[in-house]
């Protein structure tokens, strides 16, 4: 009886394990405040209704919010003095990471959510190892994904020479790449699987909400129908982007008072 108790307790933590649902996200230097990262620990808790851990891999964890776990960003095994490509957002696929174990799904900072997540986590990938990635807006053919919002099995080692060989062969791919999704992209179309969200559900403020050249001069950006998520990348990011403004004048994007409600 106390091996068949204990057989029946180890079943429920490994089932408990693996259905564990992990938003991770990731902070260092000093572009973003905490305030980013406890703005999207409000969004996503309005906009999730499954259980979730938000996981926080950063060099400062000063007032971010207590219910976010915070554990230092894993080393990368690379050269000093690099110019940043994101690539220490490559260490979220460490074999083992902080003994997290489960389903996670990686979010930047600066985004905006809009609608309700689930379907980031209920939608059934085809293969297990497969990661879900957005597919990029500006070159789609290229089937480069963007690592805004990604999903993969953390702390499984589903994929366990992805980093290493990043980390081996450093100076060969960053000749070959200039950023960690194209990387990360390239690796797993060769080695496991790589999917894309539906098109509609991670949207650019930049190529789908802005008006292009001239139009954005008088028209106001706008939020593209069944959105979930809204990527800023480029200059603009969401401050700037409800108030308005802009570098060069071809640039000035009016003022999109609409993301305030989300934005906090």
């Amino acid at each position: 009886m106390a091996i068949e108790t204990s057989l029946t307790t180890q079943i429920q933590t490994d089932t408990t394990a693996a259905e564990q649902r992990y938003i991770i996200c990731m902070k260092w230097g000093d572009k973003y405040g905490p305030e980013y990262v406890n703005r999207l620990y409000n969004m996503v808790s309005r906009h999730l209704t499954l259980d979730f851990q938000m996981i926080c891999l950063t060099d400062d964890s000063t007032g971010i919010d207590p219910a976010v776990h915070c554990y230092p960003i894993p080393e990368l095994d690379l050269p000093s003095s690099l110019p940043e490509r994101g690539w220490k957002k490559l260490t979220t696929f460490r074999p083992e990471l902080y003994d997290l174990k489960g389903v996670a799904l990686f979010l930047d900072i600066d985004i905006v959510i809009v609608d309700n997540i689930d379907a980031f986590f209920t939608y059934e990938a085809e293969h297990e190892d497969s990661v879900i990635i957005i597919r990029d807006w500006k070159k789609p053919w290229r089937m480069v994904g963007n690592s805004s919002v990604y999903r993969f099995k953390v702390g499984m080692h589903t994929y366990p020479n992805l980093l290493s060989n990043f980390e081996r062969n450093f100076k060969t791919i960053s000749q070959q790449v200039r950023h960690e999704q194209a990387y990360l992209s390239n690796y797993l179309r060769e080695h496991h699987h790589l999917e894309y969200w539906d098109k509609t559900w991670c949207v650019s403020f930049k190529y789908q909400c802005i008006a292009p050249i001239p139009f954005n001069l008088v028209r106001a950006p706008h939020l593209p129908e069944n959105a979930k998520v809204v990527i800023f990348h480029g200059e603009i990011n969401p401050p700037e982007a409800i108030s308005g403004g802009g570098g060069k004048w071809y640039r000035h994007v009016k003022p999109s008072p609409w993301l305030m409600p989300y934005w906090q």
